[in-house]
C-alpha cells in the first residue's frame, strides 16, 4: 500500500491545480480553433456552425470552473454553510453539460436548506466520482436522507456497463493505491473529505447499479 501522509499541503494543491487545468483545457481550445474558424471561413453555414461551437464549449468551460469552485475551493470561510438548492443547480450543469457531456442524467432528492461546506464538497466530489462509473451514460440518482446536519448521500448509477468509480474504492479502502496525477487526485481528495466530514464511504454493486453511500456516524 501506498503512504500519502507525507504529501504536503502544496503537492495536493498542485495536483488538484493540474486537474482543473486538464478539464478546461479542452473547452478552451476548442474556443480558439472555432473563432479561428468563425473568422476565416466566408460560408455563413459554417460561420454559424463556428459560433454554435463556440457557444457549447464556453458552457461546458463555465461549468466545469463553477463545479470546481465548489468542490475544490474554499466557498467561503470555515464553518461556512453552502444551499443545497445551489449544490444540485451546479451538479446538473457539471453532469449534464460538463463532464457528463450529455451522456448522464441526474436525478436529485433532497431537501431543502443550508449544509456544512466540507459535506457539500464531499457530495459534489462523489457525483463527479458517479459520472467514471458510467462509462456508456446513464443516470445519477442522488439521496440526501436524514437531517442535514447529520446526512446520509445514497448516490445510485445506473447505466449499461456501471462499474466502480475509478479509483474512489482503492483510496477508500487504503488497498492497491494508485499513483497520485491530475487523473487520480479527485478520488483521494473524495476520500479525504469523507474523513474531514466524519462521513465514511462505501462502494458497493447492487445488481447491475453501484452505490456509492457516505453516511454521518
Amino acid at each position: 500500500m501506498t503512504d500519502f501522509a507525507q504529501l504536503s499541503d502544496l503537492e495536493i494543491a498542485a495536483l488538484i491545480s493540474s486537474k482543473i487545468c486538464h478539464d478546461v483545457i479542452g473547452p478552451v481550445g476548442a474556443i480558439s480553433i472555432g473563432l479561428q474558424l468563425h473568422d476565416e471561413e466566408k460560408d455563413e453555414e459554417a460561420r454559424r456552425y463556428a459560433f454554435e461551437m463556440i457557444r457549447n464549449v464556453t458552457a461546458q468551460a463555465s461549468v466545469c470552473l463553477e463545479f470546481a469552485r465548489f468542490a475544490f475551493g474554499a466557498s467561503g470561510s470555515a464553518g461556512a454553510l453552502i444551499d443545497l438548492g445551489m449544490a444540485e443547480k451546479i451538479s446538473r450543469g457539471y453532469v449534464v453539460n460538463g463532464k457528463g457531456k450529455a451522456k448522464h442524467r441526474l436525478n436529485w432528492s433532497g431537501p431543502p436548506g443550508y449544509m456544512s461546506k466540507d459535506k457539500v464538497k464531499l457530495l459534489l466530489n462523489i457525483i463527479a466520482a458517479a459520472i467514471t462509473a458510467l462509462p456508456k451514460g446513464g443516470d445519477i440518482d442522488v439521496a440526501i436522507e436524514g437531517p442535514v446536519e447529520r446526512p446520509e448521500f445514497v448516490v445510485t448509477c445506473r447505466g449499461t456497463g456501471a462499474r466502480f468509480p475509478q479509483h474512489l474504492n482503492e483510496f477508500v479502502t487504503g488497498r492497491d493505491m494508485p499513483a497520485l496525477d491530475a487523473m487520480t487526485i479527485q478520488a483521494y481528495y473524495t476520500s479525504r473529505l469523507a474523513q474531514t466530514a466524519e462521513m465514511p464511504i462505501s462502494v458497493t454493486k447492487d445488481g447491475a447499479d453501484i452505490r456509492i453511500v457516505a453516511a454521518a456516524g
